[in-house]
């Protein structure tokens, strides 16, 4: 895990990814999910969403029969408030649609473990946020 891409990678990310992959654990989920806005139709203006929780997406997940590997519960987690930021009330209509967006992402044919957490990795990149890997050990 010396590099990632061919670049070399902080000992701290280093150490995380030692932990957990290239998948959310819960801190890092949730301080990623308390970053996100949708811009509110009625005013135009940017807000913060209110977050899906866990027990909410397990709930959904069930209900439209989605299995979730034991090791992506945070990716999915991330997914679906990504989604409810992004789509959700347009592209995806409804809470079932949601459940099946999460479902064709992380069984994805052509996807790859981590794939979730490694596009979180390329937009914060792209945005220029650092993430201090410390702080979600």
């Amino acid at each position: 895990m010396g590099n990632f891409m061919n670049y070399a990678i902080p000992k701290d990310m280093e150490n995380y990814l030692s932990f957990y992959g290239f998948h959310f654990n819960k801190s890092l989920c949730e301080n990623a999910v308390s970053k996100m806005t949708y811009k509110d139709k009625t005013t135009g203006k940017e807000k913060k969403i209110e977050p899906i929780k866990m027990e909410e997406l397990k709930s959904l997940l069930e209900k439209h029969k989605v299995v979730v590997e034991d090791n992506e519960w945070y990716d999915a987690l991330y997914l679906a408030n990504s989604a409810k930021a992004y789509y959700l009330g347009n592209s995806l209509e409804d809470e079932e649609h949601l459940a099946k967006y999460i479902d064709d992402t992380l069984c994805d044919v052509d996807g790859y473990d981590g794939m979730i957490f490694i596009r979180f990795l390329a937009d914060c990149g792209g945005k220029g946020e650092a993430i201090f890997w410390d702080m979600f050990l």
